[in-house]
């Protein structure tokens, strides 16, 4: 991934064109009368001009043009450098009062995940975290973020949580989303592609499932995104609408086994296709949103293995011939056999863990 552009606060200084207006008129030694007089302005206002109170428009341009030379051009361009400079200064001076800010956000892991680039100048590190954040300012900032407190959420309520860093996880993956070129969104295509997409549970290599639940999804209008949480952040999964047509599914692959990467995953695509297009989800357990994840987690379950199934299920216990049997029949991988035995309670979670398979963030 490419390293994110910089941001260059030098030089201190800032030089208005009135410096250059009045090198030239040292140079032909004229006074500040004179000058107004050739100019057609007031003193004052040639005083103003010379100490950049008073700003270069087009037509003193024009007439600085005539009585000292060079061109309109070089006189609007060298008001505008200045101008800019002066708004550069006092941007400046706000983001080190916002430096404090950076205690919410999860610099070091955003750098070391390549989301924001390596520069240690703190005031340059809240311009850059305001870039990625695609926001003007911290208070614009927060702002888009209070956003995210309407969201329901899927996460576990015993591990901690940042505010910053599940906005920072999610803000990733609207970038990536944008990246991803998808069809426009269709229920039906993608209600159908998730049977598609089940039968990957049966590949146990990331670099071959992974750029194909990518294309099942994105074909259907969903870019799926798969990226890793940074501490505070302890989202299995998110699902929000980038638009009307597109629909962005996030995972975090918080679990690294494959019966809760394929779980979240048909979990969030449940939410997309039974919770419509105003909601975001960002996984936790609390009141709001509790019937629509019980839903999602049904869809999911029953998704993976259909109601039909259930009874024999049930019957397999501890048993791992009776468990790889059982997956062969049904057409997914047996850990998500054993996931879905140790939630219901029928299999202990020290049991059976050999048949899962399990990944890692390269």
């Amino acid at each position: 991934m490419s390293e994110a552009p910089t941001m260059s606060f030098s030089p201190d200084w800032v030089s208005p064109p009135g410096d250059t207006i009045a090198d030239l008129l040292d140079e032909r030694s004229w006074t500040q009368v004179e000058f107004a007089i050739r100019l057609g302005t007031s003193r004052k206002f040639v005083n103003q001009l010379l100490s950049g109170e008073a700003s270069i428009n087009e037509a003193t341009a024009l007439r600085l043009e005539r009585v000292l030379g060079s061109t309109t051009r070089f006189w609007l361009n060298r008001e505008a450098d200045y101008r800019a400079a002066l708004a550069k200064r006092r941007e400046i001076e706000t983001l080190r009062n916002e430096v404090p800010w950076l205690d919410e956000v999860p610099v070091a892991a955003m750098r070391r995940m390549g989301w924001i680039g390596p520069q240690r100048d703190k005031v340059e590190t809240v311009s850059e975290c305001l870039r990625f954040f695609g926001v003007g300012s911290v208070e614009a900032w927060r702002g888009w973020a209070s956003g995210l407190k309407l969201t329901a959420y899927r996460m576990s309520d015993r591990t901690g949580r940042n505010f910053g860093a599940i906005a920072a996880w999610l803000r990733h993956g609207e970038l990536q989303a944008e990246r991803i070129d998808c069809a426009p969104y269709s229920a039906d295509t993608f209600r159908s592609r998730l049977l598609e997409l089940r039968t990957l549970t049966l590949e146990t290599d990331p670099g071959v499932f992974v750029p194909r639940l990518r294309s099942l999804c994105a074909g259907a209008g969903v870019a799926a995104v798969l990226a890793p949480a940074p501490k505070g952040c302890p989202a299995s999964g998110a699902t929000r609408w980038l638009s009307p047509q597109k629909a962005l599914l996030m995972l975090s692959l918080r679990y690294k086994t494959n019966d809760q990467l394929w779980f979240s995953l048909f979990h969030e695509a449940g939410h997309i296709l039974r919770h419509g297009k105003k909601k975001m989800f960002l996984e936790l357990n609390h009141e709001e949103g509790r019937a629509e994840e019980a839903e999602a987690d049904r869809f999911a379950a029953n998704l993976l293995i259909p109601p039909k199934h259930h009874r024999e299920l049930f019957s397999l216990g501890p048993n791992e011939r009776k468990v790889v049997a059982f997956a062969e029949t049904i057409g997914i991988a047996p850990g998500i056999v054993v996931g879905r035995l140790q939630h219901e309670g029928l299999v202990p979670y020290t049991h059976l863990n050999g048949l899962k398979v399990r990944y890692t963030w390269e």
